[in-house]
């Protein structure tokens, strides 16, 4: 552990991209869908782009930071909240202020712009917390745990640059998977990230994930894509909210980490009207038994499914399905 000459926070900081927009010649503006990045991986992925003359990006970032502690300690004075992106691969640094938001509570949010000519590969965006310690300025207090990538060519924003789902057999696997032997898959929420097993004494299925063949096998492997992420968002959601730290006041806290990430992204879909502290603590309410949890169960599957595109991905379906039968009777 590094030793730091000057007090530091002892509360973690988040954060996350909530926007990513393109600038193309003669100032068109594209706005990248929410496939375009994870809040669970932490991934930018701009090859995603329906475009490939794009100028600039500007990714709009929220960043969690511990107000409370920074006002009660008095410790630090002139604070500010900086995002950096940094790419060694052409030395290229970026900086920018996030502003407070206007509630004045933990969130600063604030825009950042890259040049695609300055960048070539693999970006890291890491968010510091600087004050004036002790007559000294321009001391980092805290920074982001683990920092988010903005990868210039992905269409996927995978951190390891490959799919996390693994393919194993359930019945002769680990002594765990044996009891889901009659499951297409399972998610796995035990390890650091979340992980997605695909059963492979299911014949065909992992060759139908990543079906590459007729239109047919194409839809239904979207469809069984679409089916597979909102399982994972729901399992992530239950995950997040089932181990939260709580101040002494009974207060829940976000996790710093992807599970605080997953909270922010669900929350507005399951209590719109409320102020993500406030959605949390009404969640954390009911999960302990002061409310009804059984009722909030279709908010939280509606809010996955939201996230995993699945209105979307059936949309697409059903009117492919449609042109395949004009197809085949004409």
């Amino acid at each position: 552990m590094r030793a730091y000459p000057y007090p530091r926070l002892n509360g973690a900081i988040s954060a996350r991209v909530t926007a990513v927009r393109l600038r193309g010649p003669g100032g068109i503006r594209e706005q990248l869908d929410i496939k375009a990045y994870s809040v669970v991986e932490q991934v930018v992925a701009l090859g995603r782009a329906e475009r490939d003359d794009w100028l600039t990006a500007r990714i709009s970032l929220t960043a969690d930071v511990p107000m409370r502690e920074i006002e009660s300690k008095g410790h630090w004075s002139d604070v500010s909240i900086v995002a950096v992106l940094t790419e060694g691969a052409t030395n290229t640094r970026t900086v920018t202020r996030l502003e407070r938001g206007s509630d004045g509570g933990r969130d600063w949010v604030g825009d950042i712009e890259l040049d695609r000519d300055s960048h070539l590969d693999r970006a890291a965006l890491t968010v510091h917390v600087v004050a004036t310690v002790g007559g000294m300025g321009g001391r980092i207090i805290a920074s982001t745990e683990r920092e988010w990538m903005v990868d210039m060519t992905s269409e996927a924003p995978i951190r390891d640059r490959q799919l996390d789902i693994s393919t194993v057999s359930f019945g002769r696997g680990a002594e765990w998977l044996r009891s889901f032997r009659d499951a297409p898959w399972v998610v796995d929420t035990s390890g650091r990230m979340p992980t997605v097993r695909l059963n492979s004494d299911f014949e065909g299925l992992a060759a139908l994930v990543d079906s590459q063949g007729s239109k047919v096998e194409r839809m239904v492997s979207e469809i069984l894509l679409s089916q597979m992420c909102t399982e994972v968002w729901t399992a992530v959601f239950h995950t997040a909210i089932g181990d939260l730290e709580v101040e002494d006041d009974g207060t829940p806290l976000f996790p710093p980490d992807w599970r605080g990430a997953v909270l922010r992204e669900m929350l507005p879909d399951i209590f719109p009207a409320r102020s993500e502290d406030d959605a949390l603590r009404e969640v954390h309410i009911r999960r302990t038994g002061e409310g009804s949890w059984a009722d909030l169960q279709p908010r939280i599957q509606y809010a996955a499914a939201r996230r995993a595109e699945v209105p979307k991905t059936l949309a697409v379906a059903f009117r492919d399905i449609g042109r395949l039968d004009q197809e085949t009777h004409a």
